[in-house]
């Protein structure tokens, strides 16, 4: 009986890790027309792993943000205007994904927030919660396979 428990434990807290590993968030910087990170952002998570300066990195609280700073009217072809990706800490008050200007590391930016797995590649900032589904609900078959074997 104690080995069941301690298994059953053990199964859901990899059920746990799994879950916060789907949450992934695209890390990278660009200023101007250089560098990969500005929109369109055209990588797929394989594709990042290959492209110099852009990387898909876990995110324990799930939310992605993508940040445009520069002067005036974020013209693409302004030259001081930089484009950087990331995982943020927490999210808005409300849990909603959105896009507005704000203040960020004492200068006015427009940033979006996102919640899902590497959401802040799309320029509608969406997600994609039909790959995370099946991939939950197929990691829950397994355990649940395991249980009945036991």
């Amino acid at each position: 009986l104690i080995h069941t428990a301690y298994a059953n434990s053990v199964q859901y807290e990899t059920l746990i890790v799994l879950i916060a590993l789907l949450k992934r968030c695209y890390q990278c910087r660009s200023r101007g027309e250089l560098g990969s990170c500005k929109d369109p952002f055209t990588f797929n998570a394989t594709q990042a792993e290959n492209e110099r300066g852009v990387t898909a990195v876990p995110c324990a609280s799930g939310w992605c943000g993508k940040v445009i700073e520069g002067q005036g009217s974020f013209r693409e072809d302004d030259y001081d205007m930089a484009t950087q990706r990331m995982c943020v800490q927490r999210g808005p008050s409300d849990s909603e994904d959105r896009c507005a200007y704000t203040v960020y590391n004492y200068k006015k930016v427009y940033m979006c927030f996102c919640q899902g797995d590497l959401c802040n590649g799309d320029s509608r900032m969406s997600t994609n919660a039909a790959m995370m589904a099946a991939t939950v609900i197929s990691v829950l078959e397994v355990l649940l396979l395991s249980r009945l074997i036991n």
